[in-house]
């Protein structure tokens, strides 16, 4: 048995209570734990009874101990500074592609906000803000090119790029997402490369510095490469495909997202643009758009299942 570090007190208790009737009131489907210290989980585990828990930690022997006491884990591979809401954005879309969860359910998060050693929080989730009619078996598809974590981040960038713009002013951008050794083949520098020199940790979009220095570079002219695992390979690269004629997309699309559905057919890359127009995020893969996402001002990441232009 682990030694307790999140103390298990009589106000913890009335705690978990008030969280059990919460989740019986919203008809949540899980209850989601984020500990940040070692956890008693036999003693969690007579407080909580048979309620459906996910533990999600980035600490493997917290989710061993867990697992011992027949709890559902995720290990999140995230920055230790990753915010709470990132933490629950992946651990909801890893539940949801391993089918824990049913896609457009409601889950509780229970979380440390104010100390570490202490879960002193809760917050109503509902999947339809997050994921919509987005099901595991469509993300398991993505998954299959790159990891739902690094698709996530990058995705996420792409909508506050879209909702935001830069200063005032509306931009599009490219990322391009994957088989980074065969882009870096098939697309030439446009000018300077803002990235080139730095270490892969500096350059890693799982660090919100690198993030929103990323938002400053998405201005410049020609694509964005970033690899598997998050990180960014090169930027304001021009891609160059003779693949085009082989492409049908919907009328009113720019050299962009030509540009974006050629290479994702041509490399087992997935492709990301961001409208100028409209700031409308588009997944390319195979040649085609596969999602279009669209952001909302004040509301979480809206999943949006492919729909006619």
């Amino acid at each position: 048995m682990i030694e307790s570090s999140i103390r298990i007190t009589e106000q913890f208790r009335r705690l978990v209570g008030t969280l059990r009737l919460l989740r019986m009131d919203v008809e949540a489907d899980a209850i989601f734990v984020f500990p940040e210290a070692a956890v008693d989980w036999g003693k969690f585990r007579k407080i909580i009874e048979d309620e459906k828990v996910i533990v999600v930690s980035m600490n493997a022997d917290v989710l061993l101990a867990a697992a011992q006491e027949h709890f559902l884990t995720i290990r999140l591979l995230l920055e230790s500074s990753a915010t709470v809401y990132d933490r629950i954005s992946h651990a909801i879309i890893e539940a949801v592609a391993d089918d824990m969860i049913p896609h457009g359910c409601r889950v509780l998060a229970f979380y440390s906000a104010m100390d570490p050693s202490c879960l002193d929080s809760f917050s109503v989730v509902n999947l339809g803000e997050h994921l919509d009619r987005l099901s595991g078996r469509d993300l398991r598809q993505l998954e299959s090119r790159v990891p739902l974590k690094t698709l996530k981040v990058v995705v996420d960038l792409a909508v506050d790029i879209g909702w935001e713009g830069r200063e005032g002013n509306p931009i599009g951008t490219l990322f391009v997402v994957g088989d980074t050794r065969k882009v870096l083949t098939m697309s030439r520098p446009a000018g300077f490369d803002p990235v080139k020199g730095y270490q892969r940790k500096e350059r890693s979009l799982f660090d919100s510095k690198v993030r929103e220095g990323i938002k400053e570079i998405a201005q410049l002219d020609g694509a964005i490469v970033v690899s598997a695992d998050g990180i960014v390979e090169a930027a304001a690269r021009y891609l160059e495909s003779n693949s085009t004629s082989m492409l049908s997309l919907s009328p009113g699309l720019g050299a962009r997202h030509w540009a974006a559905a050629a290479i994702s057919r041509m490399t087992s890359a997935i492709a990301i643009t961001v409208s100028q127009s409209s700031g409308t995020v588009r997944i390319f893969q195979n040649g085609e758009v596969a999602l279009r996402v669209e952001s909302r001002q004040h509301q979480p990441l809206v999943w949006r299942d492919l729909e006619a232009e």
